[in-house]
């Protein structure tokens, strides 16, 4: 079930990346850092997904810690976003707040898979 709800909270999250990725790439013209957190911001869900039909114990583990990685990534352009003045506080912290939330969902995933 947790893994369910992980699998709908990074889909839902892509999709927000996908459309402040179109804003940034119609609205700013800006290509390389879109480009950057479309692919973070997306994986993370892809990697999830991938995760729950994974060979074994250790390789879901394995592809969970990528998509962790690939979330703190995420987190980096966010700010980076933010800081550059691309997007605006409230979609920032809004993202944020999501990413942040999958993160913390991916470290419990990973640690109660360890156990």
């Amino acid at each position: 079930m947790r893994n369910s709800i992980l699998k709908d909270k990074s889909y839902v999250f892509a999709i927000s990346i996908v459309r402040t990725v179109q804003f940034l790439q119609l609205s700013t013209k800006e290509f390389v850092l879109s480009k950057q957190i479309l692919r973070s911001g997306t994986a993370i869900g892809a990697l999830i997904a991938e995760a729950q039909f994974g060979e074994s114990k250790k390789d879901f583990v394995h592809k969970m810690h990528i998509a962790l990685k690939e979330a703190n990534e995420t987190i980096y352009w966010l700010n980076l976003l933010m800081d550059t003045d691309y997007i605006e506080v409230a979609k920032f912290n809004q993202l944020s707040v999501e990413c942040t939330e999958l993160i913390k969902m991916l470290v419990s995933s990973i640690k109660t898979a360890k156990q």
